[in-house]
């Protein structure tokens, strides 16, 4: 019997030790990962503010030149319309064509599906025509 416990305790001690070399490994790979991101983030939030500044000296030097010809306010506020129209054409392209959200009984493709998904072949509960009525129910 000694001979049955001591395989038993070889056998716990060498599950410890693969799953202490498994958890180091990953360990190690998550932390490569880790600073890989973290440089490409700092690098993507350094060219973030050389844009933003690049911005800046581009919109200084449009407000410059319009004050050539133009008061001092009027070549800001043209540059700060320019820059705005500039905005918004950038935000409408970042957005998808169709930003309006369906309809709340609307399914993209076709009908919806008579059960849900996981299988169990239960029906969704029907859906209220209308809203429930709120007043002062007390008993």
């Amino acid at each position: 019997m000694d001979r049955l416990d001591h395989l038993e305790h070889l056998d716990k001690h060498l599950v410890e030790e693969l799953a202490q070399v498994a958890r180091e490994t990953v360990r190690d790979e998550l932390r490569e990962q880790s600073r890989k991101q973290r440089r490409t983030a700092t690098l993507y939030a350094a060219s973030g503010a050389a844009a933003l500044y690049a911005g800046a000296a581009l919109a200084l030097a449009v407000g410059l030149a319009l004050a050539i010809g133009l008061p001092g306010w009027g070549a800001a506020l043209i540059t700060a319309a320019v820059m705005a129209i500039v905005a918004y054409a950038l935000r409408g392209a970042a957005h998808p064509k169709h930003a309006h959200p369906s309809a709340p009984g609307h399914v993209v493709g076709g009908t919806p599906p008579g059960a849900p998904p996981s299988g169990l072949g239960m029906p969704y509960p029907p859906m209220p025509t209308k809203p429930p009525e709120t007043g002062d129910h007390r008993a």
